[in-house]
This record gives C-alpha cells, sequence and structure tokens, in this order.
C-alpha cells in the first residue's frame, strides 16, 4: 500500500469515526429512556444533552487553521483520534446526566478536528482532481452515519447502551494508535507543479457567499435529518420499545442511500460544473422533504432514502467547492470557517427537534420545518456560478484578464 493510499485509509475511517460519534445517541436514548432507565422516560428532555457537543463541534472548528499551522495537521489528527475514542468511553461510563453531558460534549471537541483538517489533508493528498476521492471520503462519512443507528440498536438490546459508547471509543482509539506510527504524508508528491488559476475575485467571493449560506442551512437539515431518522422509523414503522432493532435498521437502510449519491457524485464530479450537479439535487430536496413529513408505513423508508442521497449527495458537492475556488494556501482556513459556519446551524438541530417533538408529538412539524430551510439551499444552488472554467482551469486566466475597449474610428 502506497504513502498515499494509507494516508487515504486513515482519513477515511476518522470520517466515519466523526459521524458514527455523533449520532449514537439518537438511537441509545430510545433503550435510555424505556419505562425504569437510568436517565428517566423523557425523550426530548434527554437528547438536548447533545447540544453542548454540536455546539463544540462547531465553535472549536474555527481555530482549527490556526492550530493546523501551529502544531501541524498530523498532530491534531492524532488528538482527533485519541480525543473522540476516550471521550465515546467515558459518555458510555457517565452515571448522571451531568456527567452524560460533559462527556457527549468533550466528543464534540475532538471530533470538531476532523472536517476542517481531515478534508484539507484529503484535498492535497488527492491531488489535481479530488472529486472522487471526495466523493468516496463522503461515502465513508456515510458509513458512520448508517451504522451509527443499526449499530447501536443492536448494541444497546443486546447488552445495554453503555457498550454502544464504549466498543466503538475503543475502536477509534485503536486507530489512532496506528496513525501514530504513520509519517508525515509530503503532499509534493501529488500536488501539480502548476499554480492555482487566477479565478476573478468577484466570482470567488460570489462562491464563497453561496458556500457560507449553504454550509449554514444544509448544517441545519443535514443534522436534523440524522438526528431524528431513528425515532421517525420508530413512530411510522414499530411504535413498540422492543422493536427498537427494526427502527434502527429501516433507518440505515435509509441512510445508505446517500453513500451510493456520493459515489456516483465523486465519479462525475471532475466532468461537469458544480451548479450542474447541485441545482437537481437542491430541486429534489424540497418535495422529498414534504412528502417524508406525511408519508407511513414501510414507504417512509425509500422516501428517506431520496432525502439521504441528496444531502449526502450535496456534502460532496459542498466540499469540492472550496477545493475549486479556493487556493491551497488558504483553503485549510477556509475549511474552518465554512465547517464552523456548518455546524453553528447544526448546534440547532438537537433543541429544535426537542422543541417541536415536544409541543407536537411527531416528526411531522420537524420534517415540514426543514423541508422551508430546503427552499434556501435551491436559491444557493440557483445562484452558484456555472463556469466550464472549473473543468480547464487554464482558460480562467482569459477570464481574468480584462477585455479590451472598442476604440472608436476615426
Amino acid at each position: 500500500m502506497s504513502p498515499a493510499t494509507r494516508q487515504l485509509a486513515f482519513i477515511n475511517a476518522a470520517h466515519s469515526f466523526t459521524h458514527y460519534s455523533l449520532l449514537i445517541l439518537p438511537t441509545a436514548v430510545l433503550a435510555m429512556t424505556m419505562a425504569g432507565g437510568q436517565f428517566g422516560d423523557n425523550y426530548e428532555l434527554i437528547l438536548p444533552l447533545a447540544t453542548g457537543g454540536f455546539v463544540l463541534y462547531g465553535l472549536l472548528s474555527l481555530p482549527q487553521g490556526w492550530l493546523a499551522a501551529r502544531y501541524g495537521r498530523h498532530h491534531l489528527m492524532t488528538a482527533f483520534f485519541l480525543g473522540a475514542g476516550l471521550s465515546m468511553v467515558a459518555t458510555g461510563l457517565a452515571a448522571t446526566p451531568l456527567q452524560l453531558g460533559l462527556a457527549l460534549g468533550a466528543t464534540g471537541a475532538f471530533a470538531a478536528i476532523y472536517h476542517p483538517i481531515g478534508t484539507a489533508l484529503l484535498v492535497d493528498v488527492a491531488g489535481d482532481k479530488p472529486g472522487r476521492a471526495i466523493g468516496m471520503n463522503g461515502v465513508f462519512g456515510n458509513i458512520g452515519v448508517a451504522m451509527a443507528p443499526m449499530v447501536t440498536a443492536f448494541v444497546a438490546f443486546r447488552w445495554g447502551w453503555q457498550y454502544a459508547f464504549v466498543l466503538p471509543g475503543v475502536a477509534c482509539v485503536a486507530c489512532g494508535l496506528f496513525w501514530m506510527r504513520e509519517p508525515v504524508f509530503d503532499v509534493s508528491r501529488t500536488r501539480s507543479s502548476r499554480p492555482f488559476p487566477p479565478i476573478p475575485p468577484h466570482l470567488v467571493r460570489r462562491a464563497v457567499v453561496v458556500l457560507l449560506m449553504v454550509a449554514a442551512v444544509s448544517g441545519l437539515v443535514f443534522n436534523a435529518f440524522t438526528l431524528l431518522l431513528p425515532k421517525l422509523m420508530q413512530e411510522r414503522l414499530a411504535g413498540d420499545a422492543d422493536l427498537l432493532p427494526l427502527a434502527g435498521v429501516a433507518a440505515t437502510v435509509a441512510t445508505l442511500c446517500g453513500a451510493v449519491t456520493q459515489l456516483t457524485v465523486g465519479r462525475f464530479i471532475d466532468r461537469t460544473t458544480l451548479r450542474q450537479m447541485f441545482l437537481p439535487m437542491a430541486v429534489v430536496l424540497v418535495p422529498a422533504l414534504a412528502a417524508l413529513a406525511f408519508v407511513d408505513g414501510w414507504m417512509a423508508v425509500p422516501v428517506a432514502g431520496v432525502v439521504a442521497a441528496v444531502l449526502f449527495g450535496q456534502v460532496t458537492v459542498n466540499e469540492t467547492m472550496t477545493a475549486r475556488y479556493i487556493s491551497p494556501q488558504v483553503r485549510t482556513r477556509m475549511y474552518s470557517i465554512r465547517f464552523f459556519v456548518g455546524f453553528l446551524g447544526s448546534a440547532v438541530s438537537a433543541p429544535m427537534i426537542a422543541a417541536l417533538y415536544g409541543s407536537t408529538g411527531s416528526q411531522t412539524a420537524c420534517l415540514t420545518v426543514l423541508a422551508g430551510f430546503a427552499v434556501v439551499t435551491l436559491a444557493c444552488a440557483w445562484f452558484f456560478p456555472n463556469r466550464r472554467e472549473e473543468l480547464n482551469p487554464e482558460l480562467w486566466e482569459q477570464a481574468a484578464s480584462p477585455r479590451p475597449v472598442p476604440v472608436a474610428a476615426e
């Protein structure tokens, strides 16, 4: 296995651990709130304990660019593996709501390292055409999201919710110990000698505005959907606590649809403009979320699958936006800002779902609100530049050159 392949393997594994670690609680809470449970029986009171973790997940993504310049990205990834793993173990050992909230907060704090640092590493290791690598990396993140409800449901149902946190925590720490033995990768091996193209500043500003707006809205919609999915499947399919594993499997099946989309988008994104990939998915998302608010029974699974496919496909497009429009010198900082904005939106999702569910007693209101937010994503997709220069970077120099002013004949 080449050094680049090993780096990509660790980065992809870290992506899986990131999303898995943050999505254990939404399914574990179904076991924690059974009659006579350790933390009571109020779903809407336990789920908000994840809020601190999501807030730190967003806030602490902002300084990662500065930390990378000071301590190096390799050391920060070591801190991610060991810190997130030990925090998951601590969550499983929590005996009070305060301890549970603190441990979940620590998990979010260490998980904040991955996206700004891991994504920047990924783009550097992938070279001049990062689309396929970003798509594959998205699949691994999707696997983490998809496996969290299913594995958590089975482990919690068989051995207790505590093991649902401890076992993946131990696996994350073990991966970190192997990462520590991996030498720092020399990105000059994969980076072309061709300089980053001179993109016109007004197009860069336009792309950045869309990127940050999409980050905020998509962060809220994405996180809210993944948080409510296990409970949604339980309500629409089972409604019985003894059928918890069934709800977990249904949530996993729906989420795995996103893996197919990310792999497909990753294969095609290096051959088409970003807007041509982004706009059709944004058009589908609004009616899909609205339909999911009302469908019942097994029909909820394919509709949820469509929503998951679009949400995860958009993640690949959004990350490629930064790779195409932001120069390598400031890319890590831009990823930090992008994920900071996105995860602030994510932090709102847990209390929003808890409040809407507490007032209505169903997921219909939650999904209807998310469909409204998806309209903003559609507007952003429409406004994003659609430039053929994305596929032929050498043409950017012509676009950036001032056009000659015609001179009137004498």
